[in-house]
């Protein structure tokens, strides 16, 4: 895994220095996804300026997505739309925000309905059950709909700044565990086995079954 081979994708409002993707920035070179606009976020423009970059030649693709918030929507948006997904080996995708929750739905309007496609690359959810931005009920759905692996973070807040991961090392121990995993199940046709897997410790359903 190369620096150049990891986009970041802040959610709305983009991510502070204290952020744990700001931090995995300095620390590991990772390129962020500069949006034009973080406080008036349209989806549209969104999904084309990641697509922008994806075809830029100055990523080293396929390449994995790590997700934030909006980020995450972002993801599931770009897939459902783009004819290069395969651009993308895989995404780790942190605390999804929910664009219908009432709150959002005034400072997100487009990015409703949410896209609930599978999405066609290996891809880790991680939730927390106590997310003021997405319940632990909405964060499954998006789990079922997208296909994802997923990875209960317990009770953290938005797994953002304000939860006090600092470097998050735990978050960053999934990303290479999914680019390990993408590695050794590259000719495995489904997901389904690999719930399994010794190497991600994860739950299919929030019971853990």
């Amino acid at each position: 895994m190369t620096p150049t081979s990891v986009l970041i994708l802040p959610g709305w409002q983009n991510s502070g220095p204290l952020h744990w993707q700001s931090r995995w920035e300095v620390a590991h070179g990772y390129r962020r996804v500069e949006q034009h606009d973080w406080m008036r976020p349209l989806r549209g423009d969104w999904i084309a300026r990641l697509e922008d970059v994806l075809l830029s030649g100055d990523t080293d693709v396929p390449v994995v997505l790590v997700a934030h918030s909006l980020g995450c929507q972002l993801v599931a948006a770009w897939a459902s739309h783009s004819k290069n997904t395969h651009l993308v080996k895989a995404a780790l995708l942190v605390a999804p925000s929910d664009p219908a929750r009432e709150a959002l739905q005034p400072v997100l309007p487009s990015w409703s309905p949410v896209a609930l496609q599978p999405l066609p690359f290996t891809s880790v959810l991680i939730s927390s059950q106590n997310d003021p931005y997405c319940s632990a009920e909405r964060a499954q759905q998006f789990v079922d709909a997208w296909g994802c692996l997923w990875v209960n973070a317990g009770n953290q807040g938005h797994l953002n700044a304000d939860s006090e991961l600092h470097d998050w090392a735990e978050g960053h121990a999934q990303l290479e565990k999914l680019q390990v995993l993408k590695q050794m199940t590259a000719d495995t046709p489904s997901l389904n086995s690999l719930w399994t897997h010794p190497i991600l410790e994860t739950r299919k359903t929030k019971n853990g079954h």
